[in-house]
């Protein structure tokens, strides 16, 4: 195998920014996904802006079959990686999965803590509770989503805290063709796993709604390990005028995960059941020379929590409970003052916290844990010059002050340069951040009120081209990452506290190659190498994904292996001096039919190979898995 991976690194020489969907011919030119907004606020063309950026469209979404984003993430962009202990679910407490790392960049360091340090949007709204600071990977949901668009570094100076190693931006759905969409989508396997999904979009003159709507639910590979999840979510639209446009969306979603503990430390009663919301409303505008939003969102959570019981202990006579939220008000205005110039203003104010608690079972008075409210507000600029149509200058900078922590100032730079119509080199530095979070600093025994940011700087050389009208793209992007003021939990006095002691030295490279070799085939490629000076859980060192796609009539079948080796489970010493790693291959097939014009059947199988593999340690993972299902459009 590693044999394999030196070849597959030779040929994977350079990537494209971003790789076409298997489906979908490549077109002469530049394609149309490379029209992103993620990493400048307003769209803008991928080749102008010094950032790596990756984009899954809806197509591929849809082809996945997977209720969740975070398994296709995996797959399709380097450098990032997310956890699973199971089929279906993530969850969130003790024997949670869903941390997400990018770059080595993510939870805390040798701690396993939740995805602080790469931040979730929806519509460039950040998504995290406002106790803990982290998103729920279960809220990733494919139903509410159009594309996704991942920018592969630091994105502070857009988005502030939480974006130090980079964001993950959920674009939601859209209807943009008159007239009305309906579809079905309903998929039944392996462990009694069930998915459905159904869709209504609208578009009436100047008027559009989407209203999505999903069940789904497992029994689990293991005993104990049960899985229901429902949601929802609906958005309107109106153009107002030419120019102007107004839109609203609220999604809500709600799970119930159990959790058996590990093999060798088995829990029972361990149920969490968390209700999650999230709203928001904006305003649009967009002229030739200027564009901006000024939008409003608010997110909510409740949890209740049964920590559970180990053999021989007796259950716990209490209940944890706690409730979030988060509000914000964000505004940009982004304007061409001359020619190849543009320049983005924007402020955001965060409003954030809820409260913790434990509640006994015999109704007696609850035991607080946290009770706080914190803001944040912020100011930035971004300046983006184009020279000669082939040199494009970035340079920006954001003041950020949050209640508790002080102020923060966070700058970034960068060059783009176009030596011929099918290549990019690029050149970017830039810093991140995050805030400790009030979990961090307040509740539960290693707080300390008294900690400071997490600071870093990150710095990137990419080269991409395509050859052959399009057909080929690849490219080869490095990095390296140096941090410091990392949170990590040490002992003082005898007792576990939280401390800015930690340091980051990541350095990398990651690679992505797509060849359309006709109209009906497509082989594609993507790897990533990490070096980690200070290992932390969720982040492999070589991943490796190579996938082929026949789509041609009725049929349509595509197929993907995936590598990783050097995946760290446990980031501790253990008895001979090594930290604990996990590596494993991983084979998946997908095909669907087309029976008539409104139906589609599919099947997908899973883990084919019945690989015996942990990514959670103590909690194996499925082996080999299938689902089928019906697909309707009306």
């Amino acid at each position: 195998m590693k044999r394999l991976l030196s070849i597959a690194t030779l040929l994977l020489a350079l990537p494209a920014q971003a790789v076409q969907p298997a489906e979908e011919q490549m077109p002469a030119t530049h394609p149309i996904d490379s029209v992103v907004v993620t990493g400048s606020r307003h769209r803008i063309d991928v080749r102008h802006l010094p950032m790596t950026v990756s984009t899954i469209d809806r197509r591929r979404i849809e082809q996945s079959h997977e209720q969740s984003l975070l398994p296709l993430l995996t797959e399709q962009v380097p450098g990032l990686f997310a956890t699973g202990r199971g089929l279906m679910g993530y969850s969130v407490s003790t024997g949670a999965a869903g941390q997400m790392s990018l770059r080595g960049i993510g939870g805390a360091p040798q701690s396993g803590m939740p995805t602080t340090g790469l931040l979730v949007l929806i519509d460039g709204h950040p998504q995290y509770m406002g106790l803990m600071g982290h998103p729920i990977a279960d809220a990733c949901q494919s139903m509410l989503t159009e594309r996704v668009e991942v920018l592969r570094g630091p994105a502070s100076v857009l988005y502030g805290s939480n974006a130090m190693g980079g964001v993950i931006n959920i674009v939601t759905r859209k209807m943009r063709d008159e007239g009305v969409n309906t579809g079905v989508n309903i998929g039944y396997g392996s462990y009694n796993t069930l998915q459905t999904e159904a869709t209504n979009r609208v578009k009436a003159g100047r008027f559009t709604s989407v209203v999505t709507g999903s069940y789904n639910r497992t029994d689990g590979h293991r005993p104990r390990m049960g899985f229901g999840q429902y949601g929802g979510y609906a958005k309107i639209g109106y153009q107002i005028a030419a120019a102007w446009q107004v839109e609203a969306d609220v999604n809500l979603t709600h799970f119930n995960a159990s959790n058996p503990g590990s093999v060798t430390d088995p829990i029972f009663d361990n149920d969490t059941h968390v209700t999650r919301g999230m709203t928001s409303a904006a305003i649009r505008n967009e002229y030739d020379k200027t564009s901006g939003t000024l939008s409003f969102f608010y997110n909510w959570g409740r949890h209740k929590i049964n920590d559970g019981y180990s053999p021989g202990q007796a259950p716990l006579d209490y209940r944890f409970h706690s409730r979030d939220e988060m509000l914000g008000i964000s505004w940009y205005q982004s304007a061409r003052l001359f020619e190849g110039n543009r320049l983005t203003v924007g402020l955001d104010w965060f409003r954030f916290g809820g409260r913790a608690w434990n509640q006994p079972l015999d109704g007696s008075a609850r035991t607080m844990l946290a009770d706080k409210t914190l803001h944040e507000v912020a100011a930035y600029a971004d300046f983006r010059q184009t020279i000669a149509g082939w040199i494009t200058l970035d340079a920006g900078v954001r003041i950020d002050h949050h209640s508790h922590v002080g102020t923060e100032w966070v700058p970034q730079a960068g060059i783009s340069l176009l030596p011929s119509a099918d290549a990019e080199i690029k050149l970017s530095a830039s810093k991140g951040f995050r805030y400790p979070t009030i979990r961090e600093m307040y509740m539960f025994p290693p707080q300390n009120p008294d900690l400071k940011p997490e600071r870093l700087w990150s710095y990137e050389i990419a080269y991409s081209q395509r050859l052959c009208n399009g057909r080929i793209s690849y490219g080869i992007n490095v990095f390296y990452i140096d941090g410091e003021n990392l949170i990590m939990r040490v002992p003082v006095n005898g007792r576990p506290k939280n401390i800015n002691t930690g340091r980051v030295e990541n350095a990398g490279a990651e690679a992505q190659i797509a060849w359309r070799i006709s109209p009906a085939w497509l082989l594609d490629a993507n790897y990533s190498y990490l070096h980690m000076a200070y290992p932390v859980i969720a982040s492999p060192e070589h991943k490796l994904h190579v996938g082929a796609a026949f789509a041609k009539g009725r049929w349509n079948v595509s197929t993907g292996m995936q590598y990783v080796d050097g995946l760290y489970t446990e980031v501790k010493v253990a008895g001979n001096g090594r930290y604990e790693q996990e590596n494993f291959v991983l084979w998946n097939l997908r095909g669907s039919f087309r029976v008539c014009r409104i139906m589609d059947i599919f099947v997908k199988g899973e883990n084919l190979l019945a690989q015996r593999y942990e990514i959670n340690a103590g909690y194996p993972m499925p082996k080999a898995t299938v689902m089928g299902g019906i697909d309707l459009k009306f």
